[in-house]
């Protein structure tokens, strides 16, 4: 199991790599479900490698749905090609990637226990990575783009213009323009990609027209939104794509003297979840792991982490029992008292 760290220099693990996948069949690169601008990014820069050094195309595919605009459209403009994972069979692959994810983690569909060969990612190693074949995961950096960015610069491969906005994008939206979570390599990456962006399209992806559904559900998380002084918690019942949750997260983030949020939602018999601090002191990757212990998956970083819990009912009382107990589990994990709530709107009745 070639792991990246272990070897002199990246050049080594990528030619190491490389020389194995130019000796077998399909590949396929398998990224987490709902998939985000790292994910797209990432599995464009690795398809990329394998063609301009292998002249090889890979398979992308992910599992779930794109729901949130801005994705929607950098998919489009930027001609992503995605294959659902569920009209795949995976055993017709010799080579099996996944980038931005890992397996069983819990929030791609690929099955755990299937083989991967090639893992690529940023978050903390999960004890079953450890069976794949090259394994490169960097905790420390932001996004997984840019270990990809590394590649390509290693290997001296060109990178086009959709491919550098694509790659700028993950960066400037997993990072907030570099604000939070990014470590040395993503502000080097970020800042050198900037200038191989099409500005156009890249200003298209991050203004797009948003749905009705988006405005119904921002009135949902502000209607049920409490606040525990400094901490935010927001039940927005049902949505009609999960990552609504996380994006409401980013945005409630920003009220005044809000500095943790915990935002859930309802979709597909589960109860997504999404944490965002501005804390550095607070690692909010594994307080969520703490609020789902027992009852579903989680993972994520020091100031941004998502899960969900299975198998929940669309009832209301089930909504506010999961809102409840995960509320409770929060002061507990933060060994804090739990302080009276207030409404963040409260409505106005008119004699």
């Amino acid at each position: 199991m070639p792991i990246a760290a272990a070897f002199s220099n990246i050049n080594e693990y990528l030619e190491e790599m490389l020389n194995w996948v130019r000796g077998k069949g399909k590949i396929l690169i398998v990224v987490h479900d709902n998939p985000d601008p790292d994910c797209f990014a990432s599995a464009m820069a690795l398809n990329h490698l394998f063609v301009m050094k292998l002249n090889r195309q890979a398979v992308l595919s992910f599992s779930g749905m794109i729901g949130r605009s801005e994705n929607l459209v950098m998919a489009k403009l930027l001609q992503i090609p995605l294959t659902p994972l569920a009209i795949l069979d995976i055993n017709d692959y010799q080579v099996v990637c996944m980038v931005d994810t890992q397996p069983g983690a819990g929030n791609n569909s690929y099955p755990a226990e299937a083989r991967v060969d090639i893992l690529i990612d940023h978050h903390p190693v999960k004890e079953s990575s450890k069976r794949c074949r090259f394994v490169d995961i960097r905790p420390d950096y932001g996004v997984t783009a840019t270990i990809l960015f590394e590649y390509l610069v290693t290997q001296n491969i060109p990178i086009g213009t959709k491919l550098g906005t694509a790659l700028f994008y993950a960066i400037k939206s997993e990072t907030q323009d570099l604000g939070r979570e990014a470590a040395q390599p993503d502000r080097k990456a970020y800042q050198h990609l900037f200038h191989l962006t099409n500005k156009l399209l890249l200003y298209e992806i991050c203004h797009p027209k948003l749905p009705l559904e988006y405005f119904l559900s921002l009135s949902n998380a502000l209607k049920h939104a409490k606040v525990y002084g400094s901490i935010l918690v927001a039940n927005l019942r049902s949505v009609l794509f999960p990552e609504m949750v996380a994006e409401l997260a980013d945005f409630l983030l920003r009220l005044e003297k809000i500095e943790t949020v915990l935002c859930m939602g309802h979709y597909n018999n589960e109860m997504v979840l999404s944490m965002r601090t501005i804390r550095h002191d607070t690692n909010v990757g594994e307080i969520i792991k703490a609020l789902v212990a027992g009852n579903g998956t989680a993972g994520g970083h020091g100031m941004m982490a998502g899960g969900k819990l299975s198998n929940i009912a669309a009832s209301s009382e089930e909504m506010l029992r999961i809102e409840r107990m995960l509320t409770t589990r929060l002061f507990k994990t933060l060994g804090t008292p739990k302080v009276k709530s207030e409404k963040l709107i409260h409505s106005n009745s008119q004699s």
